[in-house]
């Protein structure tokens, strides 16, 4: 059943405060909306970055309302900062409320309190350097809400590409892309395209890991041993997956306009092709967690923060994405 977009409460974190996001988010504060918008962060960060801006801001506190506010208009969970912060300078001492707002998004999430959650980028060198192991929001999220696997997606209108491995080393791949990862991978992509996106029978074309899908195994067997019996096993199912094919070629644009999304073996692999095509526009979609989340394609661009020339493209997308998708909740995808 798709939900009416004025019934809609989405929560976003800024990410990062000496990063672009603060900004981003009194950027996006002055948009047209149909859903009520609630930035989870310290109130003051967003007054000194609109004030940096020139941009009319009015903070108030989120009610637990669902009315869409005018432009101009936000509102706002407060988390208080530990610290000044200063665009474009890190603070470790910042690191706790990070993640306290990232926090305080997922348990209104799970609560039922939010019907989605958008964030901004964080700084994962910063969070290592205060001694907290964190490897990005995917894998927080998926901690937090006791997921054991969840598979990151990222999305350009119909563009859609995902990842057996994600931020691992390249000396590390090969051994990585195993049947029982690529197995269930591809479960939860075709699960999350039905739940999140109503597709019901998506169509998938799934890449090879070697040049040329391994060339029938002379430049690699991994298509062989790993991948091809995998794509066997879900046509067996009825499943529309198309692979392995070379790499090179599957992104024609004839071969991509027929899909409803890429698998790829590797992060550079496939995020590379993706950004090239939608940069500014493109959206990370988090599959197989209990919540809909979405993100920005870009980072926290600390050498650009506070000077009011940070495109507002990827938020605004990120946002209407977590839209469309409360839409089409199907559950856990």
């Amino acid at each position: 059943m798709r939900r009416e977009p004025m019934t809609a409460r989405i929560a976003i974190t800024p990410g990062e405060p000496a990063g672009i996001g603060p900004e981003l988010a009194t950027v996006l504060a002055q948009r047209p909306r149909d859903v009520r918008l609630v930035a989870v962060c310290d109130p003051s960060l967003l007054e000194a970055r609109a004030a940096a801006l020139d941009l009319p801001l009015k903070l108030l506190p989120d009610d637990g309302d669902v009315t869409p506010d005018a432009p101009g208009t936000l509102r706002v969970c407060e988390i208080d900062l530990a610290a000044p912060s200063e665009p474009g300078r890190l603070d470790v001492r910042n690191v706790p409320y990070v993640l306290a707002t990232l926090d305080a998004a997922i348990d209104g999430c799970v609560e039922g309190r939010y019907d989605a959650m958008v964030t901004g980028p964080v700084h994962k060198a910063v969070i290592a350097e205060s001694g907290v192991p964190f490897t990005g929001h995917t894998e927080y999220l998926a901690a937090r809400t006791s997921v054991d696997e969840v598979l990151m997606v990222l999305a350009a209108d119909a563009f859609r590409v995902a990842l057996v491995t994600t931020h691992l080393p390249l000396a590390e791949v090969a051994a990585a892309v195993t049947p029982e990862r690529v197995t269930r991978t591809l479960e939860l992509l075709v699960e999350g395209l039905r739940a999140r996106y109503g597709i019901s029978s998506p169509r998938v074309l799934v890449a090879g890991l070697n040049p040329h899908a391994g060339e029938a195994g002379l430049l690699g067997r991994e298509e062989i041993e790993a991948i091809g019996p995998v794509c066997d096993a879900f046509r067996a199912r009825g499943l529309d997956i198309v692979g392995p094919l070379p790499a090179d070629t599957l992104f024609t644009p004839d071969r991509v306009a027929g899909a409803d999304a890429v698998l790829a073996m590797y992060h550079d692999q496939g995020l590379p092709v993706l950004k090239y095509a939608g940069f500014g526009r493109a959206v990370n979609v988090t599959f197989g967690l209990p919540i809909i989340r979405t993100s920005v394609d870009h980072g926290t661009a600390l050498d650009i923060a506070g000077r009011g020339i940070a495109a507002v493209g990827s938020l605004e997308a990120a946002v209407a994405a977590a839209q469309q998708m409360i839409g089409f909740n199907g559950g856990t995808a």
